[in-house]
Parts: structure tokens; C-alpha cells; sequence
């Protein structure tokens, strides 16, 4: 099994937004409106930091199966002054 290595963090950002665009999608017909950089921020600093070693795949999976009112709340709280 070949493991997909990246070098910048833009290139990993790349790679996912597909599976981005689509929990933004999801979310927009749930009337949740959230940027794909809120995603993403929500991801590298809740999720994925607690994590080692994860695969394309399984990011994906992450992606996909979070709750979007937990996406959306964080980013109403990260937006607060």
C-alpha cells in the first residue's frame, strides 16, 4: 500500500478539498453557511491534532462524519471578539 506523503500543509489542504467542498455543501443545505478555511481550521485544531499518523483516508472519513452543528459552532465561538 503506498502511503501519500506531503511536504506543506497547502499541499494536504489541496488533496482534501474535494471532500472540503463537499461537507460545505452538505452544511449549506442545512442552512449552516461556513467557508472552506473554516473547515479546514476546525479540523487541524480540534481533531486531527490529537491524531498521529492518520492516512488521506481516514482524514476523509473525518471530514465527512463530523457533526456539522459542531463545525458550525466553532465557527460562530472563533469569530467572536
Amino acid at each position: 500500500m503506498l502511503e501519500e506523503k506531503f511536504e506543506r500543509l497547502e499541499d494536504l489542504y489541496k488533496r482534501l478539498l474535494p471532500a472540503i467542498r463537499s461537507k460545505k455543501r452538505e452544511m449549506a443545505r442545512e442552512k449552516m453557511e461556513v467557508d472552506e478555511k473554516d473547515i479546514w481550521l476546525y479540523f487541524c485544531e480540534n481533531v486531527w491534532k490529537k491524531k498521529t499518523a492518520l492516512s488521506l483516508g481516514e482524514m476523509v472519513n473525518d471530514l465527512l462524519n463530523e457533526d456539522n452543528f459542531t463545525i458550525y459552532r466553532y465557527k460562530k465561538e472563533s469569530r467572536k471578539e
